[in-house]
């Protein structure tokens, strides 16, 4: 069964193969940027990935070799005005959450600059596989800026308050073996690997029990925002939905029988 991508898409290119989506920001002549069109069919296409069975986890690339995503689109940015800034701003936190909370993994293949907005999204994924020839950071300072979709949250809640900081104030930007250092990627891979990788990782994941999955994202992304006893508790009562599953018992029954499951979700 293959996922029917949206209709009407100039900046992105989206393939399903074997219940893996990926989604490719395809405007390489301007190093992949997010303006508002761009993230209007992110939006449309991440939708259409959560309500499709058949997407069992997703891959979010930029194309060519240069950028991954090297930021919001500077030319709509230079006229934002107080309320439209605050508007722009909370639409593409919307659209990043969304991502977050998918409900199946979202695997960044960071292939070379992801600046600003680009960092933010990678950021928003699951998991992030970096090119050992990428470039990440948060450059909003230098345009006299903050990062504005959720950047300033999820980078300290990663890597940890005092590095964010320096990060954010200085607005450097880091290769890719130095933010593997820092806990920002999770796997650092040579360029011409990456996407056989990432590929063969999402492979992987998608072959997982796809409502264990969703809980287990559930449990880390609204257990992290409560108190430790809470957290516990929504864990347990995680454990107990998911205990009542067909793909429940026939992962405990292959593994007593010796063979692979077959998860059908």
């Amino acid at each position: 069964m293959t996922a029917k991508a949206p209709d009407n898409l100039e900046n992105l290119l989206f393939e399903t193969e074997a219940g893996v989506a990926t989604i490719t920001i395809n405007r390489p002549k301007v190093l992949n940027a997010l303006n508002g069109r761009t993230l209007d069919e992110l939006r449309r296409v991440i939708l259409a990935c959560k309500h499709d069975e058949a997407v069992r986890c997703v891959i979010v690339t930029g194309a060519g070799e240069k950028s991954f995503i090297a930021g919001a689109d500077i030319n709509e940015l230079s006229v934002q005005t107080p309320t439209s800034g605050r508007e722009h701003a909370m639409l593409g936190q919307h659209i990043f959450d969304l991502i977050e909370n998918l409900g199946k993994p979202v695997i960044a293949a960071i292939n070379g600059f992801a600046l600003g907005g680009g960092c933010e999204l990678a950021m928003a994924c699951t998991l992030r596989i970096a090119a050992d020839t990428a470039r990440l950071g948060q450059p909003e300072i230098n345009l006299g800026i903050i990062p504005g979709y959720a950047g300033t949250q999820r980078l300290a809640r990663l890597i940890g308050r005092g590095r964010a900081l320096e990060l954010l104030l200085t607005g450097d930007h880091i290769m890719a073996p130095e933010a593997h250092r820092l806990g920002l990627v999770n796997r650092v891979v040579p360029a011409a690997e990456l996407m056989v990788d990432v590929r063969k990782l999402a492979a992987s994941l998608a072959a997982k029990a796809p409502v264990a999955v969703r809980y287990i994202l559930d449990a880390v992304n609204k257990g992290l925002d409560m108190g430790l006893a809470d957290a516990q508790v929504f864990e347990a009562t995680l454990f107990g939905l998911v205990a009542s599953t067909e793909d429940m018992r026939e992962g405990t029954r292959a593994f007593l029988e010796k063979r692979k499951a077959e998860f059908k979700g």
